[in-house]
């Protein structure tokens, strides 16, 4: 073997020994520090929603669950047990994994149904009237405001309104249900076919004007924008104002009456006199 070749494997021998060492150096370095790990974030539970609850409905077990908030987050004073909410009334309709705020419902024992929803003082009164689809097409809506119309045919042969009237007898009260419904369905619209009844969130005295114009007349509504609160002045509203005024009927013309005979003027008062044994008469114009 020449020189050459001698110091080529020394060499390599040199530089594999120096690179083992560099390896194993470098697994026996002590690893950097690892950074310090987050705390754990501190959470508590919150009673959601199951499933999607409509207005009114009374909550049942089945009907929710509990999720953990971190404890920053959850909302205040959220119940956080399922028997906090069983058997209250939902006040508002409530979607799917929404938190159960005791705000949004009833207090046990207030009853079921609609009756717990309603404020002080408030009645809910249904009005029976095929009407209701013609007058807005089935687009009144729970929730929607709307002015209670009422029509009223003539009454007694004195009436003064040609035949029929109509006046506005209530003002923007709230509509709580359309038939059975009490949410607004998909597509906010209901079918007028099958509309029947309307329920509205109304005062004694107004449920009262309702039974009344109800038993005597035909209510219609009127779909009014939620915004619009201004009061409008109730006018009683006739055939006349939209020119259907019946003509009166007209009176027989009299015969001219002839004229009165000429007064004919009294006879002329007579005296009679007594001259002597001869008599006479005098007369006085």
């Amino acid at each position: 073997m020449s020189l050459r070749s001698v110091l080529v494997v020394l060499l390599a021998l040199v530089f594999g020994a120096a690179a083992a060492v560099g390896v194993n150096t470098l697994r026996n370095a002590v690893p950097p520090e690892a950074p310090p790990a987050a705390p754990p974030v501190e959470t508590v539970p919150v009673v959601v929603t199951a499933v999607d609850v409509p207005r009114f409905t009374t909550l049942s077990a089945d009907m929710l669950k509990t999720r953990d908030f971190p404890k920053d987050l959850a909302p205040p004073g959220a119940p956080g047990k399922i028997e906090d909410v069983t058997d209250r009334v939902a006040l508002t309709a409530l979607v799917r994994d929404e938190p159960v705020l005791d705000g949004k419902l009833a207090a046990r024992g207030k009853g079921h149904g609609m009756a717990p929803g309603l404020p002080h003082g408030m009645r809910a009164f249904t009005i029976q009237t095929p009407t209701v689809a013609a007058g807005v097409a089935g687009f009144i809506l729970p929730g929607n405001k709307v002015d209670v119309l009422l029509t009223m045919n003539a009454v007694g042969p004195n009436d003064t309104t040609g035949g029929a009237s109509t006046i506005t007898l209530l003002q923007a009260v709230e509509i709580l249900a359309v038939d059975q419904q009490v949410d607004a369905p998909a597509g906010n619209k209901v079918d007028a076919n099958q509309m029947h009844s309307v329920t509205l969130l109304v005062t004694p005295e107004q449920a009262v004007k309702l039974t009344l114009g109800q038993n005597k007349g035909t209510l219609h509504l009127a779909l009014r924008p939620e915004d619009d609160t201004d009061p409008t002045p109730p006018r009683r509203v006739t055939l006349a104002d939209i020119g259907l005024m019946p003509e009166p009927p007209r009176e027989a013309k009299q015969p001219d009456a002839a004229p009165p005979p000429a007064p004919v003027p009294p006879p002329p008062a007579r005296i009679r006199t007594l001259r002597g044994t001869q008599g006479g008469v005098v007369e006085i114009d």
